[in-house]
């Protein structure tokens, strides 16, 4: 009879996600930056258009996402592509729903809002946990990176709303998200305010952060 481990044992050998560190943000926002980068040059430089370049990098999202869940533990050349490949199809849901189907931003910033809520309120509803130190289960890391998916896509969506829509500029627009970063970072480190809800937020205000 095969012994059950228990959840602290499971983590340290079978999490499948790095571990949330000062290195990991900074990677976190150069792989942002980078497939941001990389989806330009192929919409703009190359002239691929936005529909090619969608489709293009929702197919490699697709082979780094099965390469991802054939892994065993967490292996950090195939995490950071799938997020790097993941930040690019989150940036283009918002650019295709903005630009080929004309959906305001606002109206995106708020379904991408929902959408993210729903996902949390789906997740804790089956696993009774949103915790990111434990995502060592198929079905945990599903949650976890169709949660990554809309927090890209609701950062483009907000961050192109307030530089875009309300024509506050990138300069504002960096330094106001930034300024809410530091506020997360406050609230947490100061004034413990819950992990998991930091951690989120911080995810989501990253992106704006570095959009130009």
């Amino acid at each position: 009879m095969t012994a059950t481990l228990p959840d602290h044992v499971r983590t340290i050998l079978f999490n499948r996600v790095p571990e949330v560190t000062v290195a990991f943000w900074v990677i976190k926002i150069l792989s942002t930056t980078s497939g941001e980068t990389a989806a330009d040059y192929l919409n703009s430089t190359l002239g691929l258009g936005l529909a090619i370049t969608s489709w293009i990098m929702t197919g490699l999202l697709v082979i780094a996402l099965i390469a991802q869940f054939a892994t065993k533990r967490y292996t950090s050349g195939i995490y950071w592509a799938v997020v790097v490949l993941i930040s690019v199809v989150g940036t283009l849901l918002t650019d295709t729903m903005t630009d080929s189907f004309g959906v305001p931003l606002w109206l995106s910033t708020v379904a991408f809002s929902a959408l993210l809520a729903v996902t949390f309120g789906i997740w804790f509803a089956r696993e009774r946990t949103l915790s990111i130190h434990t995502i060592f289960t198929r079905r945990r890391e599903t949650f976890y990176w169709v949660a990554i998916l809309f927090t890209f896509a609701l950062g483009t969506a907000a961050g192109d709303l307030i530089t875009e829509g309300f024509g506050l500029g990138y300069l504002f627009g960096t330094l106001l998200f930034a300024g809410l970063i530091g506020v997360i970072a406050i609230a947490r480190f100061t004034f413990r305010v819950n992990v998991v809800f930091c951690f989120w937020a911080a995810y989501v205000l990253t992106r704006p952060a570095t959009s130009r």
